[in-house]
């Protein structure tokens, strides 16, 4: 049985409160709205102009500082500007730039940053052959990207089926989640993927021992089922 990651209350959530409250009325100021992010770890904050600070732990490099230094103090993520959204895995990161294009770093054991590799990055690198991406999310040890034509790719641990790629098959590059159109919006989980869809329905797939797809039962799917009974859904 999958065991699931512990997840502290760091003093940095507090600050992630705090950050969010602050940074609200500046978000119809800027092309940017202001985002929080909550790793195992480590936290994220998307500022209204498009940078990406990080704090906390940092053993995998999961801050992008270009250490495994712990930081207590909130600081930029160098290298990277221009962005529009962000993620925080359990212990990887990644950003989606104004261009549509996907920038990962931190822990990379499975694949979870997409660039061909399983080499660990403490600086941020170049997501493989993604363009048009209009979102992005992270899960444990994967990752999920929505493009602007309403389709969904992922990369990193698929033990449980939460590429949705119909295999279980570890990937170290992008590939497409199975049969799914018209999503407009995704969801990372610990090891299952959620998709919501332009007729309000939503999908799922990965982990469900604890019927977390929703489909009214608990088998495990490697690729997408609808949630039963969902219809009418925004977020």
């Amino acid at each position: 049985m999958m065991s699931k990651p512990k997840i502290e209350c760091y003093w940095w959530v507090r600050v992630l409160q705090v950050l969010a409250l602050a940074l609200l009325p500046l978000a119809s100021a800027w092309a940017v709205a202001p985002k929080l992010e909550g790793g195992m770890n480590h936290g994220l904050v998307l500022m209204p102009e498009g940078t990406v600070w990080a704090a906390g732990g940092n053993v995998y490099g999961q801050l992008g500082d270009g250490t495994t230094l712990r930081r207590d103090v909130f600081r930029r993520v160098p290298g990277i500007a221009g962005i529009r959204d962000m993620a925080a895995g359990a212990n990887h990161s990644l950003a989606l730039k104004m261009d549509g294009t996907v920038r990962a770093w931190g822990s990379n054991i499975f694949g979870e940053l997409g660039d061909g590799t399983t080499t660990e990055r403490h600086s941020p690198v170049a997501v493989t052959g993604l363009t048009g991406v209009i979102a992005v999310a992270a899960g444990g040890n994967y990752s999920l990207a929505l493009k602007s034509d309403g389709t969904v790719w992922a990369w990193g641990d698929n033990a449980y089926g939460q590429l949705g790629d119909g295999t279980t098959t570890e990937r170290h590059s992008p590939v497409a989640v199975t049969g799914l159109t018209g999503v407009i919006a995704v969801a990372a989980g610990n090891a299952h993927g959620l998709a919501l869809k332009n007729d309000g329905t939503v999908w799922a797939w990965g982990y469900n021992a604890n019927g977390e797809l929703g489909d009214s039962t608990t088998t495990e799917r490697h690729s997408p089922v609808a949630v039963t009974g969902l219809t009418g859904i925004a977020a």
